[in-house]
């Protein structure tokens, strides 16, 4: 570790002591990155996400108070359906129309019990192949949920759940001359590819799960918006930051602090996700043309490139703007962009320059491109070193 570092690390050590944050300092500090060591990555991103407050000594209270909010959105919407769901299945003579599969009811609780499933297994079938390049996500959690994972619990859980619903599903598939195929959906979706997914001793579960949980108690929450494919991808690197915590008080709670982040974000981001929204200003067509409105403004010559061969920003921007650019570049990377988004106070708007200088930096390979072959670059992008591509960014800022 070079001296500069841990003159680094201290500046951070210094400014994370004081009683109350001075939260434009620790912006400053944290645009160039933030370190790893002694959990300060992790800290300084609840402090960014506004889950934090910026007075240390309501820390204590504040998240004793969060933490027992979020066990009580986990009984509500996970224990107390699968309790419901197991009696129901045990009695039935019991069974009133009122709780009965077949009320029409939209309102019963049967029919949001099949309503959340639909959403519970595209979540399932996202989660499970969360950056499927690294094994973190399939590994065992050093902090797996007792609530859930009671051994005395008889319920169903979201694993369970998951299971059940692809089982007792049958997926038809009709082709043109009219012949049927019947077959299970776990298959047909390829949920459960045989030998891919270790299953965990009993009492265990994977970070995956975690993540799984977080996005269906956001989507229960959140009717209005639910579950959006590319939200694991938002929620993933929240969750992997928070989760290897080297101070394990913080660790232990990645669960429900990854909620919230998560959450402040998308209150941010949230108009991004929502379709009748698109074409609004804060809607997502309106961000990718500003992507292309700051490149008319910064490079005209490429601009005019990309217009003369009609490649649009949706066919690219999309994907960055939506997910952060969490699948452009590896994990450790895209943490890394994060530290500087984060830390500005006008995140959105720097992640368009960041898309901008994307472009930039690679001016010279896109003017003498086809179509094709540009469209593989940016589809594809060619730059891995993200140091260069923040630079580059902080210079369109700087009107450089």
């Amino acid at each position: 570790m070079s001296s500069s570092y841990r003159s680094r690390i201290q500046d951070f050590k210094v400014a994370l002591s004081e009683e109350k944050l001075d939260l434009k300092a620790l912006r400053e500090l944290c645009f160039s990155g933030i370190p790893f060591e002694g959990g300060i990555r992790a800290l300084c991103w609840k402090v960014l996400l506004n889950y934090l407050p910026l007075d240390q000594m309501i820390w204590d209270s504040f998240l004793k108070k969060q933490r027992e909010v979020y066990s009580q959105f986990l009984k509500e919407m996970i224990i107390q359906p699968g309790i419901i769901k197991a009696n129901l299945g045990l009695s039935r003579e019991d069974v009133t129309m009122d709780d009965h599969p077949l009320n029409p009811n939209p309102d019963s609780k049967w029919n949001n019990y099949f309503r959340d499933n639909e959403v519970l297994l595209q979540i399932d079938k996202d989660v499970r192949r969360l950056y499927p390049d690294m094994a973190f996500f399939q590994w065992p959690t050093d902090y797996p949920c007792q609530l859930i994972l009671d051994p005395q619990n008889d319920y169903e859980t979201l694993r369970r759940r998951v299971e059940q619903t692809t089982l007792k599903a049958q997926t038809v598939d009709r082709n043109r001359s009219g012949v049927t195929n019947v077959s299970s959906p776990g298959k047909a979706l390829n949920l459960y590819p045989s030998n891919e997914y270790e299953v965990l001793p009993s009492g265990c579960e994977a970070h995956w799960e975690v993540v799984e949980r977080i996005l269906f108690i956001y989507a229960k929450l959140n009717p209005g918006i639910a579950y959006v494919q590319g939200m694991n991808e938002v929620v993933g690197p929240i969750y992997y930051t928070f989760a290897i915590d080297p101070n394990n008080e913080w660790k232990e709670h990645a669960e429900a602090d990854t909620f919230f982040c998560f959450t402040n974000l998308m209150s941010e981001n949230r108009d991004m996700f929502i379709k009748s929204l698109d074409d609004s200003q804060c809607g997502i067509t309106y961000k990718m043309e500003s992507v292309y409105s700051m490149l008319k403004e910064k490079d005209m010559d490429l601009y005019m490139k990309l217009q003369e061969q009609n490649i649009k920003p949706q066919y690219f921007t999309f994907r960055w703007l939506t997910l952060l650019l969490s699948q452009e570049f590896l994990l450790p990377d895209v943490i890394r962009i994060w530290d500087t988004l984060f830390s500005d106070q006008d995140r959105f708007d720097f992640l368009i320059l960041v898309c901008c200088a994307m472009l930039v930096l690679i001016r010279d390979q896109l003017l003498a491109g086809d179509f094709t072959v540009n469209m593989r670059l940016l589809q594809d992008y060619p730059i891995s070193d993200v140091h260069t591509i923040l630079a580059k960014a902080k210079e369109l800022q700087d009107g450089s």
